[in-house]
Formats: C-alpha cells, sequence, structure tokens
C-alpha cells in the first residue's frame, strides 16, 4: 500500500470516529467564528476578561486570586423559604402601633403578592427586640445565641430582587438569575480559585429541614461551566455520598486498576476529539477514587469532644442543621473552598403547615440559634473567621401587613412575600464586625436608605475573594456571561472591614 492511499484511509477513518454532535459542532463554531472575525476586525478591543488558567490534567487545581482577597472560603447558610426579617432583625416600634389596621391602599396598588387579597390588616411584630452588643444592634428573642455574636456581624438590612415567588428567588440569590441552567455562586467560586485539597470536592452542598428546594440542584448546579465545579451533595447520616462504598467484592486495589483502564481510554479519546469534558470526566473519577477515602472522615462527627457537641447540640447520625453546621467547620478546616447550607421549613405564611409565625418559625429559630452561634465562635477560636466569608440569607422579605387569602381571620399568623426589602447578614471574611448597612421605611416595607440589590451582594462578595465582577466571565451563547448579568452592579465599599 502506497503512502498516498494509506494517508487517505487514514483520513476516511479519523472522519468515521467523528460523531454527528462533533460534526454540527465544528461547522457552527467555525462558520461563527470566521463571521465574528470578519465583523470585529475594525472594533477590535483588549479582552477585559478573566478566564482561570487550571492545569490541563486538573480542573480544580488551586489558584491564586486575581486581586487581593480578604476571604478564602464561604460558609453560605440559606434558610428555604425567606425568614421574616420584621420578626428578628429589622425592628419597627411604628409597626406595632398600626397593628390591626387596615393597610394603606399605597401599600397595594401597582404590587404583586402571593396571597394577600382585598384590603389586609398591618402586623406588627410578634416578637420582643432588644439591643445587644458593643453595636447596640437589634435582635428578637427569637435568636438569644446568635444575639451574643452581633459585633461579629455585618448586617445588610436593605436587601432587594426581582423575584416573589420562592424558586426563581432562590435563583437569583445563588446564579443572578431566575432561570434554571446558570451556574451557582459556588461554582463559580471554584472554577475560579479551584481547591486545596485534592481529596475533597471544592463546592460541597447539605441539606436539613427534611425536603429538598424547589427548584433542586439547580441552586447548585455549574450551569454552562464545566460540569466538575457544581455543588456535590453530601449527607449527615448514611454514606455522605450515595455509592461512595464500592460493592461487595470490589477491592481498593481492583477498583484503582479499573479506573487507571477507564482513564487510558479517555485519554485517547480526548486527544482524538478534544472535548474538555472528557478532562472533566476523567478529573471526577479520579476525585470520586480519592474521596471514598477522605470524604467518610471528614464527615464524621463522632470524633468530636463533648463540649462540642453540646455547643451545637448536634446528634451523631441524625440529619440536622447543627450536624451541618459542624460538617461546615470540619470542611473548612480541610479547605473545602465553598460550603453550602440549606435549611427548609421557613415559608411563614398564615396556615396550618407548621411554619406560621406563631408556630413552626418558633421551631425554626430553635433550630438555628445554637449551631449558627457554635459555628461562628469556633471559626473564631480557631482563627478561621478572618479569612472565612459566612452568608445568611433568605431569598427575600415578608410585608408588614398580615396576609388575607380572602376567607376571613386565620388562625395561624404570617406574612406575604416581599422583594423589596430583606435582611442578610455576613461575617469574617474581610467585612466590617458590629456594623449594620442601609436603612428600610418605618414599617420595613422598603428599603429607605442605601438599597442593595442581590447583582451588588453578588459583585461585593466576588470582590472579597479576589475577583472584578465585571472581568470573572465565561463565554457561552454568543455573550461573556457574568455571575452579576448584564446590567449594573456594584461593590458595596461601605461594608468592607
Amino acid at each position: 500500500m502506497n503512502n498516498q492511499k494509506l494517508d487517505t484511509e487514514l483520513r476516511f477513518a479519523s472522519l468515521q470516529e467523528q460523531t454527528r454532535r462533533h460534526f454540527l459542532q465544528g461547522c457552527t463554531t467555525g462558520m461563527g467564528a470566521l463571521w465574528l472575525a470578519m465583523q470585529g476586525q475594525a472594533n477590535a478591543t483588549p479582552s477585559r476578561t478573566y478566564q482561570p488558567a487550571h492545569e490541563l490534567q486538573n480542573p480544580l487545581s488551586a489558584l491564586p486570586a486575581p486581586l487581593p482577597a480578604k476571604a478564602k472560603r464561604v460558609i453560605f447558610l440559606h434558610m428555604i423559604g425567606a425568614p421574616s426579617q420584621l420578626e428578628l432583625f429589622d425592628y419597627k416600634p411604628d409597626l406595632q402601633k398600626l397593628d390591626g389596621k387596615d393597610c394603606p391602599q399605597s401599600f397595594l396598588e401597582g404590587k404583586r403578592f402571593a396571597f394577600i387579597q382585598g384590603t389586609p390588616k398591618m402586623l406588627g411584630p410578634q416578637y420582643p427586640f432588644a439591643k445587644h452588643g458593643e453595636s447596640g444592634t437589634w435582635v428578637s428573642d427569637r435568636l438569644p445565641h446568635l444575639a451574643k455574636h452581633v459585633d461579629d456581624l455585618c448586617i445588610i438590612k436593605t436587601m432587594q430582587t426581582d423575584q416573589f415567588n420562592h424558586g426563581p428567588a432562590q435563583l437569583m440569590v445563588h446564579t443572578g438569575q431566575a432561570r434554571m441552567g446558570y451556574p451557582s455562586i459556588g461554582s463559580w467560586t471554584t472554577w475560579g480559585l479551584g481547591t486545596e485539597n485534592e481529596n475533597l470536592p471544592g463546592f460541597i452542598v447539605l441539606l436539613s429541614g427534611g425536603r429538598q428546594p424547589r427548584v433542586g440542584k439547580a441552586l447548585w448546579s455549574g450551569g454552562f461551566l464545566p460540569s466538575v465545579y457544581q455543588g456535590v451533595q453530601c449527607r449527615s447520616q448514611g454514606d455522605p455520598v450515595l455509592d461512595i462504598s464500592n460493592p461487595t467484592g470490589v477491592t481498593r486495589d481492583r477498583r484503582r486498576a479499573m479506573l487507571d483502564t477507564l482513564n487510558n481510554i479517555n485519554r485517547r479519546n480526548y486527544e482524538t476529539f478534544g472535548d474538555p469534558e472528557t478532562l472533566t470526566r476523567i478529573a471526577q473519577y479520579e476525585m470520586a477514587f480519592r474521596m471514598q477515602a477522605a470524604v467518610p472522615d471528614a464527615m464524621d462527627i463522632r470524633d468530636e469532644p463533648a463540649h462540642v457537641h453540646e455547643a451545637y447540640g448536634t446528634q451523631p447520625g441524625k440529619e440536622s442543621f447543627a450536624n451541618n453546621c459542624l460538617l461546615a467547620r470540619r470542611l473548612a478546616e480541610r479547605d473545602v473552598r465553598f460550603i453550602q447550607l440549606f435549611d427548609w421549613g421557613w415559608d411563614s405564611h398564615g396556615a396550618d403547615k407548621g411554619e406560621a409565625l406563631n408556630a413552626g418559625f418558633k421551631n425554626k429559630c430553635e433550630q438555628i440559634d445554637r449551631p449558627i452561634s457554635a459555628l461562628l465562635a469556633d471559626l473564631k477560636q480557631r482563627g478561621m473567621l478572618d479569612d472565612t466569608l459566612v452568608v445568611w440569607s433568605g431569598e427575600f422579605g415578608r410585608t408588614p401587613m398580615r396576609e388575607n387569602r380572602g376567607g376571613g381571620e386565620m388562625r395561624f399568623i404570617g406574612r406575604d412575600h416581599n422583594p423589596g426589602a430583606f435582611t442578610m447578614w455576613m461575617a469574617g471574611g474581610g467585612v466590617k464586625s458590629g456594623f449594620t448597612y442601609g436603612e428600610t421605611d418605618d414599617v420595613g416595607y422598603s428599603a429607605a436608605i442605601n438599597p442593595v440589590h442581590l447583582r451588588d451582594f453578588h459583585a461585593t462578595m466576588l470582590h472579597l475573594l479576589g475577583f472584578d465582577h465585571e472581568r470573572l466571565s465565561y463565554p457561552f451563547q454568543g455573550l461573556n456571561q457574568k455571575l452579576t448579568g448584564v446590567q449594573p452592579a456594584r461593590v458595596i465599599k461601605d461594608v468592607l472591614a
């Protein structure tokens, strides 16, 4: 066989290996690149984007932040269902004077509500408030343990969002968009910085409260980023990760040999097609192998001293928010980059669902008060709070008027959704301590001074991690996609230490 014929056959064999997807991908991106080159020659400008340069074989390799960073890691505590700021942090004595009176029409005109119909009654604070700490911060009696740490908190009272339904609003908090398919802030963080512990995922998710969020795993999705950056859900009872143990009869050595063979096949596939998802697959297989040893150790809280269990209120072997707070500290000290806790059960409507302000709300406060207090004290005592950013939030606020579904007085007291004002707090990681930012109006309905949109919060959070939110972007669907989107966003400099 002459060389020309051999070359022709090799080319034909290579084409046979091309899938329809690769063919279409090559054609469309090639034509698109040609068009963009023709259109952009006269208007070419230097790129202002930041693209992390991970090691080719390790997409989770640790990277230095491009800008000076105050926070190395994040612990994000999200209360699913939106706690009422008017019963926790935003004290409004004027609202108490209006309790039981008809809501002014100006509060209702042009507004959309989930459950309010007709003319509702105003609803005063349901629990007493008091000042705490040297900062004199108002906190209700529902959080007596956390109140002892107000001088470590940076409280923002004027958070705003565009959404008033739970699912889209939760997506806004965690992905910056109300639609599915976008990366969560944990994914952006691990994509930008990688992780310093090669044996654990860079982004770990812990759930409590008995249910998943309404939009499920979309809240910790990698979106259009390579899938290796999505959150890994772990459990605080049973196997930490499903199927983490080898099947009966499969030893660790045999598992290693199987993985080596599979990786060789995947590397040949990558050399042929150049698909970066193949490298992601290799990295995930290797991570899974290392996790089999590292995860059970990190997730086993039984070896913690008795005084630690007493402080957190933990019960080994059970699924609880307290257990997850202790796990968050253990994961943080093992250099996991982003640790996300979701706690279900904060949807405080006026219905007999165990979630109303005079029923389940009290129980939920009791479930989180001690563990969060212990977490802050634990991080501080270990010298980790300075470079760990702790965030607490819901997805929106609650109205100063009582919800009214048109069925008369309800036995259980609740408030409707309010995207115009809610409270979020941060601690450590480069934010001011014992500081409150922004003020709502006299009844806590809307932001009066220093409103903060979620885009501003995201920009600030990225700044603390060492990123310019305008530059951290990923090309997708013809646009350099950003966590803060295309609308203006600002770093809230007043909250920076």
